[in-house]
């Protein structure tokens, strides 16, 4: 049904008298409403459905983190992001001799949750659980005895048992910068891996091994996402029925989704939020994530193709049907993963010039 409508759209639009009427009427309507926010909200009112969706999965998730505080489970998000400012404070400088005062009883809250649910199915990651172990022990030796909220949660704290496992020497607190190591990939080498890979829509019938694309995971997770919650999952699908399944949802693979080896769906998890100004942290986070694994993939001898994913509400509802997503899960983008036909063409796609891209000290 979809798509015979949008086949039967495209051939009105390709009538000029038609094409000319409609863009008339599009510029006509976005001159008036999209003139000032008064405007644009009565406009919103008829068209609800295009926004509603969004709104109803960012209170989704508002619900789901609420109700996940006192539960166990794999990732404590709220503990995440209250450990990383724990960092950001011992990082300042100068460093105030007393800092997260209005939150520090809250995290100690939420680690002794985390660690009361270390058994079991659902409970928190071994790693988790040790970084915040070890993040707080560091706050509460570096900050001085005298003040009477941080002296309660220093107390709490000290109560809770310590988890079990070492940090086998991963550095678990903020450590000084002179420890990183300094890169020995030249500035030339990555504009050529960035050069090199290119949009690949074509692949070779081999199967794509799951080690390499937990390879590739390892350097996309590496990205940086606020507060550290990395609020994304990876889909992977190999099946070929599911494969052909998932990548034939979006409008952009038509004529060649029948050929990809593997294909992953980006997810954004909007349950890692407690308020709405976050609401866009997915995109942006999983954005940055999926770069670093697209990069890493080039390396692995694999090829990828981001495959676009609009805010269209039929193709929202069946892929939601389909992978049996949440209101609060969504979907940032899809990725075909294959080996290259290196037979097939490749697309030039010329980018823009810095004069274009790159502006300095300009304001409007």
């Amino acid at each position: 049904m979809i798509t015979t409508l949008k086949r039967v759209a495209k051939n009105l639009l390709a009538v000029p008298a038609v094409r000319k009427v409609y863009e008339g009427g599009t510029r006509a309507t976005l001159n008036l409403f999209g003139s000032h926010r008064l405007p644009a909200t009565a406009y919103s009112v008829p068209g609800l459905l295009t926004f509603n969706r969004e709104q109803y999965a960012v209170l989704s998730g508002r619900r789901a983190y609420y109700r996940a505080l006192s539960t166990s489970r794999p990732t404590h998000v709220e503990l995440r992001r209250n450990i990383h400012r724990l960092e950001k404070g011992m990082s300042m400088q100068p460093r105030r001799p007393v800092f997260a005062r209005d939150y520090i009883a809250e995290t100690v809250d939420y680690y002794r949750v985390a660690a009361a649910g270390q058994a079991g199915d659902r409970s928190i990651e071994r790693d988790e659980l040790l970084w915040a172990r070890e993040v707080l022990t560091e706050y509460f030796e570096i900050v001085p005895d005298g003040d009477p909220g941080v002296d309660r949660a220093r107390s709490q704290f000290a109560a809770i048992p310590v988890p079990d496992g070492e940090t086998n020497g991963v550095p678990m607190r903020p450590y000084p910068q002179r420890d990183i190591k300094p890169s020995d990939i030249t500035y030339d080498q990555l504009l050529a891996l960035a050069k090199q890979r290119r949009s690949i829509r074509w692949f070779q019938q081999r199967p794509v091994p799951r080690d390499l694309i937990d390879k590739a995971l390892l350097v996309g997770r590496e990205s940086p996402t606020a507060c550290n919650r990395l609020p994304y999952e990876f889909l992977v699908f190999d099946e070929p029925e599911m494969v052909r399944k998932v990548a034939s949802i979006p409008f952009g693979t038509a004529g060649y989704h029948h050929q990809i080896p593997t294909v992953i769906v980006v997810k954004g998890n909007l349950d890692n939020y407690f308020s709405p100004r976050d609401r866009h942290a997915i995109y942006i986070d999983s954005a940055l994530a999926t770069m670093g694994f697209l990069y890493a993939l080039e390396t692995l001898g694999l090829s990828s193709s981001v495959i676009n994913w609009p805010d269209f509400e039929p193709l929202e509802m069946k892929m939601a049907k389909t992978l049996g997503l949440a209101p609060h899960e969504r979907v940032i983008c899809l990725i075909a993963v294959g080996y290259a036909d290196r037979d097939a063409l490749v697309a030039s796609s010329p980018k823009k010039s810095l004069d274009v891209l790159r502006r300095f000290n300009v304001a409007r």
